[in-house]
């Protein structure tokens, strides 16, 4: 085994330095040999689940261009690996790495159901959408364990109150009788990720999702069932799922979905360090060519932090992304649109049960 070796099942291939800790961990290649020599597992590469307890679970986002207003998380850390993934940085406010840990530590928050009506109860509340998902996953593999987005889901639709879903895992349909039911009031929107027609660069990007055939049909028996859907053609990477933009919007219109987004993939705080030597273990070939066309997208860096730039980048091959996407809508969904969703339920049953005067 070498340093060069690929960690099957994982997007991170390591762990990288957490920047609010003075000293740092390293698996050198001499412990490494010595493992193999011995016959030793260096690395069991298993998931932990642990129980955090926040005190509120309903977080107002104030960054301008992100499209919610606010959000909740019942899980912190993803195993779904996603190489790319911007909450990898979350991790290390936690005292972890941005790197395997962010996949193989997941904490776990068993109050977010009280948490959130206790939230959505607040005199001073004013109905507005809460989007699950806003940083990881809420239909990650923990879910099908825990079961706290079903719960929560379930005090969404006692008081009638507005919700959003991001995800990319086809575990949603578990609970296609919530949201059937929040869709009879139009309380319900749903957003899933799909980054590439292929498995093997789904395989690779994404490790533990979904496969993009599954992916395709949730967004069929979603809409099948009157539940609007939006798909995130998110984060589109030049050179590795650039080309496939007009492909994955024909495929998703096809499949019923409403509206696409789309976002350029930017490699901010340590996922900069984290996508380099995971593409260069996985793509060799090409590793230096997408970190200059990711580069020339966000002004010679990997990292931008700029409001109303970061998201859709600058230069030419940004603007070619751009005008795809552009092309994509006009094609595909010049007469659709995802509806508004209704505030208008949620005081009427802010006590628990519908006001009769």
């Amino acid at each position: 085994m070498s340093s060069k070796s690929v960690i099957k099942g994982r997007g991170a291939q390591r762990n990288v330095h957490n920047r609010f800790f003075e000293l740092s961990h390293e698996t050198r290649d001499d412990f490494l040999e010595f493992c193999e020599k011995e016959g030793e597992i260096a690395d069991k590469n298993k998931t932990q689940y642990l129980n955090v307890f926040p005190k509120t679970i309903v977080n107002k986002v104030t960054s301008p261009d992100v499209g919610m207003a606010y959000s909740m998380n019942m899980y912190q850390g993803c195993e779904h690996g996603c190489i790319y993934c911007y909450a990898r940085n979350s991790h290390e406010f936690w005292g972890y790495s941005a790197g395997l840990d962010f996949e193989r530590r997941i904490l776990v928050k068993k109050d977010a159901p009280k948490l959130l009506e206790a939230h959505i109860k607040k005199k001073s509340w004013k109905a507005h959408p809460i989007v699950m998902s806003g940083n990881t996953d809420c239909y990650q593999p923990a879910e099908k364990k825990f079961e706290i987005t079903r719960q929560c889901l379930e005090v969404f639709l006692k008081y009638k109150h507005p919700t959003a879903i991001i995800t990319k895992n086809a575990l949603i349909l578990r609970d296609l009788d919530i949201l059937k039911e929040l869709a009879e009031d139009n309380l319900i929107a749903v957003n899933v990720s799909i980054t590439s027609l292929s498995e093997d660069t789904r395989r690779i990007l994404e490790p533990r999702t979904a496969t993009i055939k599954r992916r395709i049909q949730t967004v069929k028996e979603l809409s099948d069932n009157g539940i609007p859907v939006n798909v995130m053609l998110a984060p589109i990477i030049p050179s590795i799922n650039s080309h496939e933009i007009l492909p994955m919007a024909k495929a998703v219109s096809e499949a019923g979905a409403l509206s696409i987004a789309h976002t350029i993939v930017r490699l901010n705080g340590a996922i900069g360090e984290i996508f380099t030597d995971w593409i260069k273990k996985t793509m060799p070939d090409r590793a230096d060519k997408v970190l200059h066309q990711i580069e020339n997208c966000h002004g010679g860096t990997l990292n931008e932090s700029r409001y109303g730039v970061r998201m859709r980048g600058e230069g030419n091959i940004a603007k070619q992304i751009n005008d795809l996407v552009k092309l994509a809508r006009l094609k595909y969904f010049k007469d659709k649109a995802m509806p508004r969703l209704n505030t208008e339920l949620y005081e009427s049953y802010k006590i628990g049960q519908m006001k009769l005067f």
